[in-house]
């Protein structure tokens, strides 16, 4: 999908290969009176991607002043180093995922691989950051990683959903993936949760932007 602005919330889609396939992928960046938020980064190779996306609405990557990890996939965190090159972002993520994103433990799913970075800021659950959009909650939704969060906009009724909701190919919304999800009991746990918020469009990390809310999420949390 293109891009969506909402009220200081932009996502970046960008198209790369990954796992020896061709995928797009939407990071999110958020305006704050400090700067940039930027919700994940996406593969080696995506930086020049993000760039080019944030000089079309006016920033620079140096603008980035916190990077905020849903959680430690490589589609998600493996262009981190690269992007700490350029700024002096604080890097923060769940508390149960900053060892996966600093190296202590290795990544429960394998894969590429990427270079582990210091986390700066451990979330838990219910932290709250102000934002031009108002105020970006964290909510923790594990079970597609084990620290998994995503981030709600209660004043737009917008959810950042990570890795929590898909919509691939333009697809309808739907529920976490089975075959890259550890604890599917415990991500449909935490798709009935998002159920509970006042949500009326989602923006996931496989699908980009959907417009629609709280009563497709909770049949998709009935399944």
């Amino acid at each position: 999908m293109s891009d969506r602005d909402d009220a200081g919330v932009h996502a970046l889609p960008i198209t790369t290969e990954y796992g020896g396939r061709e995928i797009t992928l939407t990071p999110s960046v958020v305006e704050t009176d400090r700067g940039l938020v930027l919700l994940d980064v996406g593969p080696e190779g995506a930086v020049g991607d993000l760039r080019v996306h944030l000089e079309s609405i006016g920033y620079a990557l140096e603008d980035v002043w916190l990077v905020l990890c849903t959680h430690h996939d490589g589609d998600h965190v493996a262009g981190l180093a690269e992007l700490l090159e350029y700024t002096d972002a604080v890097v923060a993520t769940h508390c149960d995922e900053a060892p996966y994103v600093r190296g202590d433990r290795d990544p429960i799913k394998g894969g590429d691989g990427y270079t582990p970075v210091t986390v700066d800021l451990e979330l838990a659950d219910g932290v709250r950051f102000p934002t031009v959009a108002g105020p970006m909650e964290v909510v923790a939704t594990p079970g597609h990683a084990p620290g998994h969060v995503s981030l709600y906009f209660p004043d737009g009724n917008l959810l950042i959903a990570g890795d929590a909701l898909v919509a691939d190919g333009d697809g309808p919304l739907a529920g976490p993936k089975p075959e890259f999800t550890p604890d599917l009991d415990r991500a449909y746990e935490s798709v009935a949760r998002l159920a509970d918020l006042e949500i009326d469009h989602v923006v996931c990390y496989h699908g980009g932007y959907v417009e629609a809310g709280s009563d497709r999420i909770e049949s998709i949390a009935a399944r």
